[in-house]
């Protein structure tokens, strides 16, 4: 740590010279990140919790329900990869509170949009601020970890998926009953996470420099030659894209489905979705710190595969095994995202922005597509057999045989990340 690290002023969160001297694990920092990632999350989760209430109030079909889903998605999608790829050149740790920014305006505009195009365009703005947000924090999460890279990221996902299963229950508690105008109250989460993420910014700003104050970047050699990388990074996305197709269809639909199945009220239906949401989030917090002790290709390999027989049941059972079923699926299912994530970066040392931008903006592409795509079945069948179909997606999972076992190198972080701590 440098002097002048000292001198910032973000004593207000007591970021500066918060490295866990034992491990070279900054757990403030990562806490601070991780607590943004709720706030950014739990918002943009909105979008999908009040889908019921925009539906009724705009008399909107599920295709342009997934179209919404589609346009938020594929924002962030298309800008993250070409955010990180310019930030693994030049960081910009401002970024953080800018990105903030524009899901702040996306929010307002949420409220008082009038017809479908301001709703489109809503959703733009809040992908923008997704697209902005995740690779540079992604990166923040990396620098504080002291080199235990799957517990720093399982602990940056988390505050996500907590935030994105708090979303159901506070749309279902304030704007379900309060109407579209009452969005505009979640502005002041998204000034918090401004202010949060200034201080972090500080810190990111210092902690970029190496000791000769030039940016540092991990100088690690490719463990892989060029072609089997791409090979394996393209098993990876596939990986996701089974992933993140999935999540699509509960993440949009599965309130819908539970309406239409069971005949449950909204707001019944939103506290089912917040169990499959927060039991994401206990996967996503155990899945990174498994994948550093035991290997991250059999985190992988156990996740995507290993909730195969859960998802091939859940169309056919009744509510009681419903519940347990997404419980289970959440905490199976949402184990890979860390690894697969660090298992790329450690593909591809020295690109970490571009990284987290592709596997970051790959999800949410696939996310949205999914959305629209399901959407449009569920227009032209019924929401429950979207169910049936989706059931085989985890199937996908067979192709994790074919990852490549790298050397575990997670517990000692590299020379020019200890020059970052």
């Amino acid at each position: 740590m440098t002097d002048s690290a000292s001198t910032l002023p973000n004593s207000s969160l007591g970021l500066t010279n918060q490295t866990d001297h034992a491990h070279g694990t900054a757990f403030k920092v990562l806490g601070a990140i991780s607590f943004s990632h709720l706030l950014n999350d739990m918002i943009q989760s909105l979008i999908l919790a009040i889908y019921p209430v925009l539906k009724g109030g705009f008399h909107l079909s599920f295709g342009q329900i997934g179209l919404i889903t589609l346009v938020y998605q594929i924002t962030a999608s298309l800008l993250q990869p070409m955010v990180g790829f310019y930030t693994d050149r030049k960081p910009q740790p401002y970024s953080l509170p800018v990105g903030m920014g524009f899901t702040l305006i996306g929010l307002l505009l949420l409220s008082v949009a009038l017809n479908f195009s301001m709703l489109l365009v809503a959703a733009a703005l809040v992908g923008t601020g997704s697209a902005i947000f995740h690779p540079e924090s992604s990166r923040v999460a990396r620098m504080a970890s002291g080199g235990r890279h799957g517990l720093a990221q399982s602990l940056f996902q988390v505050g996500g998926n907590l935030g994105s299963s708090a979303g159901p229950l506070l749309a279902a508690a304030i704007i379900v009953p309060y109407g579209q105008g009452s969005i505009a109250w979640f502005s002041l989460v998204a000034l918090l996470a401004i202010l949060v993420l200034v201080q972090i910014s500080k810190w990111y700003a210092v902690h970029r420099l190496g000791a000769r104050g030039k940016s540092a970047h991990v100088g690690a050699a490719q463990p892989l030659s060029r072609g089997r990388t791409g090979f394996a990074i393209g098993i990876l996305l596939l990986l996701i894209f089974s992933k993140y197709f999935y999540l699509a269809s509960i993440g949009s639909y599965f309130t819908f489905y539970l309406i239409s199945k069971f005949h449950l009220t909204v707001q019944h239906a939103q506290t089912h979705l917040f169990l499959f949401l927060f039991a994401a989030a206990v996967g996503t917090l155990i899945g990174g710190p498994i994948g550093d002790r035991i290997g991250r290709k059999y985190v992988i390999w156990a996740s995507i595969l290993g909730v195969a027989p859960f998802t091939l049941a859940l169309p056919y059972a009744n509510l009681f095994w419903t519940r347990a079923l997404v419980v289970i699926i959440g905490v199976v299912l949402a184990s890979a995202f860390s690894a697969i994530l660090v298992f790329a970066q450690e593909l591809i040392p020295g690109k970490i922005g571009a990284v987290s931008g592709l596997f970051f903006g790959f999800a949410f592409g696939m996310g949205g597509i999914g959305a629209a795509a399901l959407g449009h079945l569920a227009d032209l069948t019924s929401i429950e057999y979207v169910y049936k179909v989706c059931a085989f997606l985890p199937l996908m999972g067979l192709v994790a045989v074919f990852l490549p076992n790298l050397k575990q190198t997670s517990q000692a972080p590299l020379p020019t990340e200890q020059a970052l701590q």
